[in-house]
């Protein structure tokens, strides 16, 4: 397929702005008005399968079970960060405009402060997961980070200083809410009380709150950055693989996690200027170009299987090889990523991505959060890199 990512990031902004930035997500089943009468059921395992039956179906439910088209805090995070991106490249002011005004929602969209202090963000659902019940608005880590990165970068373009202290104070929150010492580790947890510890939740905890240590040169921030992230690569894999995080049911390695996590690694390098970590990214990345990618440029699910091809990889991969990799070899292997998920998951058209795709199935329903907006910010970041 001879589009190239200009024309199709233009086109997905367009679609998703017709929509209001509004959609569907994988795991937004329990937004079902089914629950507003039977509001108990969603806890348990009813809940668990309702939302996985909507999640896994490739037919999409939601019209049938009344789960409404909303907007999703990370997501608009996401479409932020790809506007950023399309106006440094174009200056052209419609982008940080449009930005601005998903930034002014998001600042209405806080977690409640009388509970929990400082700027933090949730998802837009009652998320039910085999480890948690997370009810909506219960503010997450990783939601948080990127809010916290969109605000923070529109900041520094628009110099609006209420979005520069919210993204502050985001780091307040994951060091004062999420900070933990269990099972003889020290980590930023996914969610407040939450014990569970994973990998890429912990480093971009750690990366924020070292960007914030950079930005207001508060030393006892950094030392605590330094100090989670060296809990994370204490437990890289000899191979330099991570697997996804301490239960038994994360004892798997796949390619947009493990792109997470080098991209933490390299953004507290970065904002401390630090060299300690070199070696952990190091052997990361060529475990990561090795093992998490087909020649032809096809972005691993897991590192024994490549399926289901998702643009979530796609999109990280990206991030990871040009931020994290650098190099002209590095950039080259990124365009033909990016070419090949062109050629196997774009819907030329609908102007969207599939969700995901197995050897028998393809999944088309439009995940804003999951994929377009993830789409859009990282081909967003590729042609200003490039150009």
């Amino acid at each position: 397929m001879s589009i190239n990512s200009v024309t199709i990031a233009e086109k997905l902004l367009i679609s998703s702005q017709q929509d209001q930035f509004k959609g569907a997500d994988p795991f937004d089943g329990l937004n079902s008005q089914f629950f507003d009468y039977f509001p108990f059921l969603k806890k348990g395992k009813f809940g668990l399968i309702w939302t996985q039956l909507n999640k896994r179906s490739t037919i999409n439910l939601r019209p049938l079970l009344a789960v409404p088209k909303m907007r999703n805090p990370k997501g608009i995070g996401l479409f932020i960060l790809g506007l950023l991106e399309d106006y440094r490249r174009t200056q052209n002011k419609d982008y940080l405009d449009t930005a601005t005004e998903l930034a002014d929602w998001l600042l209405t969209q806080q977690s409640d402060k009388s509970v929990w202090l400082h700027a933090c963000w949730g998802y837009h659902f009652d998320w039910n997961a085999r480890a948690f019940y997370v009810p909506k608005g219960k503010p997450n880590i990783i939601t948080t980070i990127y809010v916290a990165q969109a605000l923070f970068e529109l900041s520094l373009l628009s110099n609006n200083q209420q979005y520069k202290q919210v993204a502050i104070d985001a780091a307040d929150f994951i060091v004062n809410t999420l900070y933990c010492e269990h099972d003889e580790r020290c980590f930023f947890a996914y969610i407040p009380g939450e014990t569970t510890f994973v990998h890429n939740a912990s480093l971009w905890g750690a990366a924020w709150v070292a960007k914030v240590a950079s930005i207001t040169d508060n030393q006892e921030y950094k030392a605590l950055a330094i100090k989670v992230a060296q809990q994370s690569v204490s437990e890289q894999g000899q191979d330099g693989s991570w697997v996804y995080g301490s239960r038994h049911h994360h004892q798997f390695i796949d390619g947009f996690h493990t792109g997470y996590n080098l991209e933490a690694l390299q953004m507290i390098k970065d904002s401390l200027n630090t060299s300690q970590f070199d070696d952990a990214i190091d052997k990361g990345f060529k475990y990561y170009k090795a093992e998490l990618f087909e020649s032809d440029g096809t972005a691993k699910y897991y590192n024994t299987n490549v399926y289901p091809l998702d643009m979530h990889c796609v999109s990280q991969a990206i991030f990871t090889l040009v931020k994290v990799g650098k190099t002209d070899i590095d950039i080259t292997f990124a365009k033909k990523v990016i070419q090949r998920s062109i050629d196997t998951l774009y819907i030329e058209n609908k102007a969207q991505f599939v969700y995901q795709k197995t050897k028998s199935s393809t999944n088309e329903i439009n995940y804003i959060r999951w994929t377009q907006a993830w789409v859009y910010y990282c081909f967003a970041f590729y042609n200003r890199v490039t150009e």
